[in-house]
């Protein structure tokens, strides 16, 4: 990867549907060369997909929490994390280190939704402790894992 594969990415994810043709122009090439540039990085897997990014806000989940997981018990991980890619309210979920392990970022319609998602981790998720802390507003967002 060059300087240019860097500019490329960086145009792509601030505006992944700009076209080819104003790609190369905001980083010196031609239309046809930027496009080879990026199937190219698509195809060494530095590029995984192009998504859409919802307002959760917007789709009436204005309530945005991160959740600390602590699993009940060590060799549940794919259990829990294929229960939690079932539920809508999930919008990210991490495999972390420390004291829990799993962080949340959910969206919830309201705190009722919330209360009853936690029950829900603690009933059928296998989780035995949650710390939960309500999102005032997001500082930075960026597509990176």
């Amino acid at each position: 990867m060059d300087a240019t594969d860097r500019e490329i990415l960086g145009q792509l994810v601030r505006n992944a549907r700009i076209s080819y043709r104003e790609l190369g122009a905001a980083v010196g090439l031609s239309a046809n060369a930027a496009a080879d540039r990026v199937r190219r990085l698509r195809r060494d897997g530095v590029i995984t997909g192009f998504t859409a990014t919802v307002n959760p806000g917007a789709a009436g989940r204005r309530l945005v929490a991160l959740i600390d997981v602590r699993l009940a018990a060590a060799g549940t991980n794919d259990q829990f994390e294929a229960e939690t890619a079932k539920l809508e309210a999930v919008t990210d979920a991490v495999h972390v280190t420390g004291r829990f392990d799993y962080q949340l970022r959910v969206a919830c319609r309201d705190p009722a939704e919330l209360d009853r998602l936690l029950r829900h981790l603690k009933r059928e998720c296998d989780v035995t402790e949650t710390e939960t802390r309500i999102v005032l507003r997001s500082a930075l967002a960026r597509g990176a894992a």
